[in-house]
């Protein structure tokens, strides 16, 4: 038996943790930075927390200053050695870097195209369609002229009509238009097409013509930034930002990673006297960062007055106007709650002033005013970039659209039945449960296949494709018995083994499973359910304890909330000690369990370096000797990536002692263990392989990815240590845990519950946090979303209430 000793809990900071840049990059990244006016160096670069969130708890990055680091740990608590019984923290789930701090780049060999690639592709082409949508919805359709097919037969019918040519009842008797696409059921499976992507960022940056980058460079040395930005500026603002940035120098704030400060400094060396505090469009550029930033940790709208008190902040001495003025220019939107708690657009920027009677201008009453003298409480104001509120529109539209798909009573014949059942009269299933329950919708899957229809199980992870292996061994994916396994950046890309699409390039499918679908952010989902066709039905399935996507959105969790569709709970427990374990963290209690075969271990220490060296005499020596799993089979786990105990401490020390090297290829050598961050929000175990003049080559999951060497520095990392946010989505047969002191202020209850749900046999933890891993248990929940899902799908199928 393990006991659990006085615990004290990892600080980590609620929704995704921005990405960890080697100690390279970050030295480039501070002597890239424009210097700040008043300063004597350049200013940090870091992403800040969302407006109203504390700048503390949110950085994950910051270095602790915790003198307590000296040695003089000893060798007791191992677990060949017996720790003390108690019981053990559970579930840690990966985190992942942000958008800000890795680019996430990969171009593939020779002429291959690498799956990141057609990810970041698929990404550019649904907001391209977005702009699309947004575009045709602010003007009118002239003449006809963007209309074809029925479409333009029925506008000439309305126009006939009110000409007086025809007579309405003409028109009574024609025949229905065509349904919308049906979900195609060929009796063949159809071949594999890989979508052909469009360039990525990086390539098409090289592909710029050399004059613009260097004109962009003349104005970067004008405004006394360094010239190594030039590229970066060119993805950002395009090939025209030689012209912008001298009209309006805070556009800087677009590239990633810079701070306002130093586009402020970028400002006065362009603009002198002009540049000041009140300038509209730093007002513009400001809210719009902001809101970037709060996307970032998840959000994807805020709190108006959130806003207007982060700009206050930051020197903008009329908030209010500010925040009319970003509206005006189009660079945010802005939704004010309704009478019904939904949340509707709102096209006048005053709609954005306060949410009082008092905030009305000029005699105006606004809405919230008028409620306010009606004696209601006024509405809240939200404001959002139409990036996210696009892309949340059209995700609730399709998962609408698939939630009304006609029943049909087949689907009852089919095993699991509950979910078979459900399936039957619903086109939208959830399904929870742990990593047990994971085999119910993966067993549905298999049966459609076997009844001859075509069904697909999408995972986030390549480990979590793994797991979703069929029960029996029977195969499955590409060549097997069972329905086909892929990743959902590999179902969206068109990767080997992913079903094919149809004529109206819609996935042939008639049914998709997703697992881990917490890991799903707004813009990955919506891009997945619009690629689904009509009559195909679609079960997310996932576990809601974990911690939510690195992207912007809580998917899983709004459409849970809105409670518009069949909610299937498993009844299937997790088995043994970390199963009962992790359960009890999910019920908000931290529970002694009976570990015969030292499935948790318990390993107090005092500081922040005495972690570090237990930590690393775990992974070499002790797990490997008591439990039987080695050390490349073994993953760290802790809670940011700064500090003494951080993923960069923890890396150096597991690298020194398991696979010591000169780091001859920009600091890695061939066999290290290495995280690779292909796209914000994905990271990707794998091990180095060698180097070359294209980049750094990695077999990841037994693919090949070659990284150029322009983004090894902030996509690649060293991988014997993660965060719970990168963990997440994947599993090993053992896990360490590592819960240093300084590490108690972030923790809550999902972080744990993920953490230390990621071992298959083994939890060893790193315990120095005390009561406070307990109270984070008990009492800590991560901090909510802002999000408008939930209110989406209740007003497109909550049914109508009855007087």
């Amino acid at each position: 038996m393990t006991a659990l000793p006085r615990g004290e809990t990892p600080g980590h900071p609620s929704h995704a943790e921005p990405a960890e840049p080697s100690a390279a990059a970050e030295a480039a990244a501070a002597s890239a930075a424009p210097e700040a006016p008043g300063t004597t160096g350049p200013a940090s670069v870091p992403g800040e927390p969302a407006p109203g969130e504390p700048t503390a708890a949110a950085e994950d990055d910051a270095d602790s200053d915790d003198a307590d680091s000296d040695d003089g740990s000893t060798d007791e608590g191992s677990p060949e050695d017996g720790s003390p019984e108690g019981g053990a923290p559970r579930d840690g789930s990966p985190e992942d870097g942000s958008p800000a701090g890795a680019s996430g780049e990969a171009a593939g060999s020779g002429g291959d195209v690498s799956e990141a690639q057609a990810e970041l592709a698929a990404q550019r082409e649904l907001r391209a369609r977005i702009a699309e949508r947004k575009a045709a919805k602010e003007g009118p359709v002239s003449a006809g002229g963007k209309l074809s097919g029925t479409a333009a037969d029925l506008l000439a019918a309305v126009r006939a009509v009110e000409s007086g040519e025809k007579s309405g009842a003409a028109f009574y008797d024609s025949p229905a238009p065509p349904p919308r696409r049906a979900a195609p059921r060929p009796v063949a499976p159809e071949p594999v097409r890989p979508a052909v992507p469009a360039p990525t960022d990086r390539e098409a940056r090289r592909a710029a013509p050399p004059e613009a980058v260097d004109a962009i460079r003349s104005v970067l040395a004008r405004g006394g930034a360094p010239e190594a930005l030039a590229g970066r500026v060119a993805d950002a603002l395009g090939e025209a930002a030689a012209d912008l940035l001298p009209e309006d120098p805070w556009r800087l704030l677009a590239v990633p990673g810079i701070r306002p400060e130093q586009a402020d400094g970028f400002a006065r060396a362009l603009l002198g006297v002009e540049a000041g505090p009140a300038d509209d469009r730093r007002a513009v550029a400001l809210t719009g960062w902001l809101l970037q930033q709060a996307a970032e940790r998840g959000h994807t709208a805020v709190d108006a007055e959130e806003v207007r008190t982060a700009l206050a902040g930051r020197g903008v001495p009329d908030p209010e106007e500010a925040v009319r003025c970003a509206v005006a220019e189009g660079a945010v939107l802005v939704f004010r709650e309704g009478a019904d708690g939904g949340y509707e657009e709102e096209t006048d920027p005053d709609a954005a002033g306060p949410e009082d009677a008092e905030g009305a201008g000029d005699g105006e009453e606004s809405a919230a005013g008028e409620g306010a003298e009606s004696g209601d409480a006024p509405r809240r104001v939200l404001l959002g970039l139409d990036r996210y509120a696009m892309a949340e529109e059209s995700l609730a539209d399709g998962l609408a659209r698939i939630a009304r798909t006609v029943p049909e009573e087949r689907w009852r014949e089919l095993r699991p039945a509950e979910l078979a059942g459900a399936l039957a009269e619903h086109g939208l299933v959830l399904h929870t449960g742990g990593e047990e329950a994971r085999r119910e919708p993966v067993a549905l899957a298999d049966a459609v296949h076997g009844r001859g229809l075509r069904a697909a199980v999408a995972a986030h992870t390549d480990d979590g494709v793994r797991r979703a292996a069929p029960a029996h061994g029977d195969g499955g994916g590409e060549g097997g018995a069972g329905a086909a396994r892929v990743t959902v950046a590999g179902l969206l890309s068109g990767a080997p083994g992913a079903p094919g699409r149809d004529e109206d390039g819609a996935l042939a499918l008639d049914l998709l499973v997703v697992l881990d679908a917490p890991q799903l952010d707004v813009e990955t989902a919506a891009m997945l359910v619009e690629a689904l066709p009509d009559g195909c039905r679609l079960v997310l399935s996932g576990d809601p304890g974990v911690l939510g996507p690195a992207g912007a959105g809580r998917v899983f969790a709004d459409a849970l909330a809105a409670g518009v569709c069949p909610r299937i709970a498993s009844r299937v427990p997790d088995p043994g000690p970390l199963g009962e374990l992790v359960s009890g963290i999910g019920a908000g209690e931290l529970n002694q369990v009976a570990a015969p075969g030292k499935e948790v271990v318990i390993v107090p220490v005092r500081d922040a370096g005495e972690a570090v060296h237990r930590t690393v005499q775990l992974v070499a020596d002790s797990v490997p000797r008591a439990i039987g799993v080695p050390a490349e089979h073994t993953q760290v786990i802790t809670v940011g990536h700064g500090g003494a105990a951080g993923t960069r401490a923890l890396n150096a020390a597991l690298k020194e002692r398991l696979h010591p090297g000169p780091g001859r290829f920009g600091g890695f050598d061939p066999g290290d263990r290495v995280a690779y961050t292909p796209a914000p929000g994905r990271t990707l175990p794998g091990t180095v392989v060698s180097a070359d003049a294209e980049g750094l080559r990695l077999d990841c999951a037994g693919g090949q990815v070659t990284v150029p060497k322009d983004a090894v520095e902030s996509a690649v990392r060293h991988g014997w240590a993660l965060t719970a946010h990168q963990a997440a989505g994947c599993r090993w047969p053992a896990v360490v845990v590592v819960l240093p002191g300084d590490a108690a202020a972030g923790l809550d209850r999902a972080w744990v519950y993920t953490a230390f749900g990621r071992g298959e046999r083994h939890l060893s933890v790193v315990h120095g946090v005390e009561q406070a891993l307990p109270r984070a248990v008990a009492e800590i929940l991560p901090k909510p979303r802002t999000t408008r899902l939930t209110d989406l799908l209740k007003g497109l199928l909550a049914p109508p209430s009855t007087p």
